[in-house]
């Protein structure tokens, strides 16, 4: 049977000389993988540039319950992105955001406020002519509601975050998994911007740094199997 549905490309991976096996997460399925055959040549109508890391798409699949690998019958980008391909540090960011999500939606089903949060910020992050130097600490934030750990303000003042327990306290705690004072603020402060306020946060590039390293380690605290990120030190060069 056919389906329609909205998609993001987080990886694609040569399954023959001409094919790929490209991985997706989908609005309607959650995350799929499809076998995209003969898309390495020159007269196949999906073209492997439209196959990038983060582009949007709007597909007509087939599905088939337990299946491991799923077919698309039509794919298309929509909306295109104009920027992220374009401008280095965008570019690097989306392929931050794609090794994050990659790692962290494993076997992930269908959550359409989880999927359009997703879609709504990378569309965000291309159409954005002000600094993005902030947008990877703002999403791994936000992402965390639906990971199910977002850090729960308790006290009046919040002067450390506890990563353990995912909260903001007023004295340090017991255990060595929190946040300086400092790097805290800085996450509250993230917290409780919106996408066109986070670039007003001016950090240095030791504090940005510094706090990625912090939310990475929040991450790993929380999530069983998540060994951490690669892509970061290309990203950290590029801010720098």
């Amino acid at each position: 049977m056919l389906h329609k549905s909205r998609g993001i490309i987080l990886r694609s991976t040569p399954y023959s000389e001409s094919s790929l096996v490209v991985h997706i997460f989908t609005e309607k399925f959650g995350i799929q993988s499809y076998l995209i055959q003969g898309v390495r040549k020159n007269k196949s109508k999906i073209r492997t540039s439209m196959l990038q890391p983060l582009h949007l798409l709007q597909m007509v699949v087939y599905h088939k319950e337990n299946n491991g690998l799923q077919r698309i019958s039509e794919l298309r980008n929509e909306p295109i992105l104009n920027s992220i391909s374009m401008d280095v540090v965008k570019t690097s960011l989306s392929l931050f955001i794609c090794e994050l999500l990659y790692q962290t939606l494993k076997e992930q089903p269908a959550d359409e406020e989880l999927f359009e949060f997703i879609f709504k910020a990378i569309e965000l992050l291309d159409i954005s002519e002000e600094s993005v130097a902030n947008f990877h600490l703002w999403f791994m934030l936000r992402y965390t509601k639906y990971l199910g750990f977002f850090p729960q303000i308790l006290s009046k003042n919040h002067t450390f975050f506890d990563m353990k327990n995912a909260r903001f306290v007023d004295s340090i705690p017991e255990h060595p998994i929190f946040m300086n004072e400092f790097c805290s603020q800085l996450m509250l402060q993230l917290m409780q911007s919106n996408f066109t306020e986070i670039q007003n946060i001016k950090l240095s590039t030791e504090n940005r740094k510094q706090l990625l390293m912090d939310l990475i380690r929040y991450y790993e605290w929380h999530l069983p199997g998540f060994k951490g990120l690669k892509s970061h030190h290309v990203l950290e060069e590029v801010l720098s």
